[in-house]
């Protein structure tokens, strides 16, 4: 006896059946390790892109091959002649075998897109979370996901800054996202990642969602704890006023820090260089008025062909917090926290010196790296401190630690990562930062210069060594002073141009 067919003939073929397995071992495997997930309570990047994104293309791909198989085989009988009289398949619901598809079909269909539309928006979530864009790539966001991690920003996610909301910016970052795949599987990406990123979404509309420019007005304190490089590791404290407004409507103030983004006024720059760090040509426009100024660097101007050239950038947050997630801090900035935190113990001679020396080097690898921070301090210590490093050596060996922590969370050698990799333009201590247009050289037509003036921005409340501390008697505040004695150079040059991160 014949045996009867539950599903029309086209069904029987081994491409249907081949996906219809693919699609089933697919949709248990999404929800087998769904269920662990759920159940272990931990996102796991790996698991979430096998999940979200591997898992459904082969489902996608076996459900495909159902139909497909299915179109072949009548293709195939039809060219045989096994089935002359018909041009294409049809469907007549008073035979069961096609009652039987149909309703397969309809509930399939249900289920798929049931289950496809829960799956796309996981997904969709999962492509933005800060486990997939800092974890999927491990070496290559290595340093950005750590130093996020330890960041004002740390409870922010990494799309709402690089992507922002709406369907545009999302498909534009995920077009961008293909060559970087690529790049990351061929192992052509740079070293380290270039930076400033030009695709970034505007600041006004990011930053601004938050950060509000008309209510910046005020004035932070802030505090300064920098150890010298003598033997008694001397402490030198330092408070400023940050004047960090924007100008207060209240008092018609117009003046501070965040002035340069102030609504009434639009600053608008030309840069020489990919980093912007050499800025020769500045626009001013007061909205209110109308009136426009420029300013030029008088030692170096950019030429009339140069400027006609050029595409003047309006000037926004991340023109001076171009690293606010991912700073990458210096030794010697690094080494003064963990001994102000008693984490580096300040009582050991030379231990600043000690740790921020083996701290600069060039390693190859982390591994490499926190082997020879331990190497190089306890070497230092038992050949110029023999007898005080048999009596500290605990204190000692908690010292290294803490300068190895350090060193994970600031430098990467596999991604030639750290903080010269990049300029922090925030202050003008490492790099030139405010000076790149504060420096006393941009001068307009009318012979107004850009003001270098340091009360502009911060007045020094109090400076000094421990007991010893000046504190301020004026609202004008303090004329710095050096913590050491350097011929009053300090009036002359710029911090950074002595001081590079390590002891200069």
């Amino acid at each position: 006896m014949k045996e009867e067919r539950k599903l029309p003939r086209y069904a029987y073929n081994w491409i249907s059946a081949a996906g219809a397995v693919v699609a089933g071992t697919a949709l248990f495997g999404v929800v087998f390790l769904f269920a662990i997930t759920w159940y272990l309570g931990a996102e796991n990047p790996y698991l979430g892109i096998v999940i979200y994104l591997v898992l459904p293309a082969f489902m996608v791909g076996g459900l495909f091959l159902i139909p497909t198989g299915m179109y072949v085989y009548w293709r195939v009988w039809q060219r045989t002649g096994e089935l002359p009289y018909m041009k294409w398949p049809h469907l007549d619901l008073n035979i069961q075998r096609h009652r039987n598809a149909t309703f397969v079909f309809v509930i399939g269909a249900m289920a798929f897109f049931m289950v496809g539309s829960v799956g796309t928006y996981q997904a969709y979530h999962f492509t933005e979370s800060v486990t997939f864009c800092g974890q999927s790539c491990h070496t290559v966001m290595k340093p950005e996901f750590t130093t996020y991690q330890h960041s004002p920003h740390a409870r922010v996610t990494c799309a709402q800054c690089h992507v922002g909301p709406g369907a545009g910016w999302y498909a534009k970052s995920k077009m961008q996202g293909l060559y970087q795949v690529y790049a990351v599987t061929a192992n052509v990406f740079p070293r380290p990642i270039p930076t400033p990123i030009t695709s970034l979404r505007p600041a006004r509309e990011t930053c601004e969602q938050c950060h509000w420019p008309q209510k910046f007005y005020g004035a932070m304190q802030r505090r300064f704890d920098h150890y010298r490089y003598d033997k008694e590791n001397t402490r030198w404290t330092l408070d400023m006023l940050l004047k960090v407004g924007s100008g207060n409507p209240a008092t018609a103030q117009e003046s501070g820090i965040h002035w340069h983004i102030n609504p009434a006024v639009t600053i608008e720059y030309v840069e020489r260089d990919a980093k912007r760090q050499d800025i020769p040509w500045v626009r001013v426009t007061d909205k209110r008025t109308g009136r426009t100024t420029v300013y030029q660097d008088s030692a170096k101007p950019l030429a009339p062909a140069q400027l006609a050239a050029a595409k003047p950038r309006r000037m926004d947050c991340m023109d001076c917090h171009n690293r606010p997630s991912h700073n990458l801090y210096p030794p010697d900035y690094v080494i003064d926290l963990e001994m102000f935190a008693g984490r580096v113990d300040p009582s050991i001679p030379e231990i600043k010196r000690a740790t921020v020396t083996a701290m600069a080097k060039d390693y190859p690898t982390e591994k490499a790296a926190l082997e020879g921070i331990a190497r190089d301090i306890t070497e230092f210590y038992k050949k110029n401190y023999a007898d005080l490093y048999a009596q500290k050596k605990d204190a000692i060996g908690k010292s290294i630690q803490a300068a190895q922590a350090a060193f994970a969370k600031n430098i990467f050698p596999e991604m030639k990562a750290k903080w010269s990799s990049y300029p922090n333009d925030i202050g003008h201590f490492i790099f030139p930062g405010c000076w790149r247009c504060h420096g006393g050289k941009h001068k307009s037509s009318e012979g107004k210069i850009i003001t270098q003036n340091c009360d502009a921005c911060h007045i020094i409340l109090s400076q000094g060594p421990g007991p010893q501390k000046e504190y301020v008697s004026s609202e004008k505040g303090l004329p710095f002073q050096h913590p050491i004695n350097i011929s009053g150079m300090e009036k002359a040059i710029g911090c950074f141009n002595c001081h590079k991160g390590v002891k200069p």
